[in-house]
């Protein structure tokens, strides 16, 4: 007799994503001659925050940053399950962000988790956590400073996240509200990076069925009933409303949409990165220098691109850049009556100068 169906759907799904990660490793250790490796930095980009400079380490463990809570319980048993039958090495990594009492009890009862489901190794990750962005925000950053350090201390190959596809639907939903364009609404990638998110095509009612046919007993955080907390709203108000009055499937369709918003993002990224090394006259030490007439040559949606490259490029906080800032500096390009500078989160500025727009910290000498 086989698993329960839903355990076999989260060891599937962990089984091939991280086939799909080494086929993509190896495609990266073999490119064109004077090519640069696929999904590796442009030149002259640096690589993105949380990721090892030319993509994961090939022959380092996989880790899984597990709270407890049954998605990341389930991810982590799959791993358990599926990385030892794979040759592979794989830890755990909890994450004790200190918001309440007894975090560190409980983070510590998540990594003895490790030993019995099968993992080599864990870790208790230990952050502070700042205010800027707000308290989900910060708690995010936080988190992803912590896993992206161990990951290169402990030379990781790939770390797995429990996103489902609730999440994925959650996510499109506040990117909607955001309106900050194709980007904001095509959801999180399945692979960025060395992370990897298992789960995007998994309800969440899956994990939970998973947790319980193992014998598994996950914690809910009580973070995740809090409804100051704008995704816990969407979650418990917004999601079951819009299921209630237009039926159900609504997480799936926004989950698809997600997928096929991010091929077309993706393509319009894969243009501005090459739009940016043709804008940039100088990017050194946190100040970015574009060329206007570059700029305007360029169709609006990559623009805008190149813009928000440069502001975080130049030390922006991504999660605070909306697009409402991007376009107040695009103005500074399209509709330029001498404006004053425009004010970026993180300190920054952008201004008009000569026929070059300048974005550095603020305020700009």
């Amino acid at each position: 007799m086989g698993p329960h169906p839903a355990v076999a759907d989260v060891r599937r799904a962990v089984r091939e994503a991280l086939a799909a990660a080494a086929s993509s490793e190896q495609v990266q250790r073999e490119p064109a001659q004077g090519e640069p490796a696929p999904g590796g930095p442009a030149p002259g980009e640096p690589a993105p925050r949380g990721s090892a400079p030319g993509g994961p380490a090939p022959e380092g463990p996989v880790l899984v940053a597990c709270s407890g809570g049954a998605d990341s319980l389930a991810l982590a048993a799959a791993l358990g399950f599926v990385a030892p039958r794979a040759g592979l090495k794989a830890g755990l990594l909890t994450v004790d962000h200190q918001l309440q009492p007894g975090s560190a009890e409980r983070a510590e009862q998540v990594a003895a988790l490790a030993a019995p489901l099968g993992l080599d190794m864990a870790e208790v990750l230990t952050v502070e956590v700042g205010t800027e962005g707000g308290p989900e925000a910060a708690a995010r950053d936080a988190r992803y400073r912590a896993l992206a350090e161990a990951a290169d201390r402990l030379g990781a190959r790939a770390v797995l996240l429990g996103h489902t596809r609730d999440d994925q639907a959650e996510t499109v939903l506040l990117g909607l509200a955001r309106g900050s364009g194709p980007r904001s609404i095509s959801g999180m990638a399945a692979r960025s990076g060395r992370y990897l998110r298992p789960f995007l095509d998994i309800p969440r009612a899956t994990t939970v069925a998973a947790c319980r046919a193992l014998g598994l007993s996950p914690w809910d955080d009580p973070h995740n009933e809090d409804p100051r907390f704008t995704r816990v709203r969407v979650r418990t108000r917004i999601l079951p409303l819009l299921e209630s009055e237009l039926g159900p499937g609504v997480a799936e369709a926004l989950a698809r949409t997600a997928a096929l918003a991010r091929e077309d993002a993706d393509a319009l990224d894969e243009w501005a990165d090459r739009a940016y090394q043709d804008c940039a006259l100088s990017d050194i030490g946190g100040s970015v220098t574009l060329s206007v007439p570059a700029l305007e040559a360029l169709p609006g949606a990559v623009r805008r691109r190149v813009l928000r490259r440069a502001a975080v490029t130049a030390g922006a906080p991504p999660g605070s850049l909306s697009a409402t800032h991007v376009r107040a500096v695009d103005r500074l390009v399209t509709h330029w009556r001498g404006q004053k500078p425009v004010d970026l989160p993180g300190g920054r500025a952008a201004v008009r100068r000569y026929g070059t727009l300048i974005v550095a910290i603020s305020p700009i000498p």
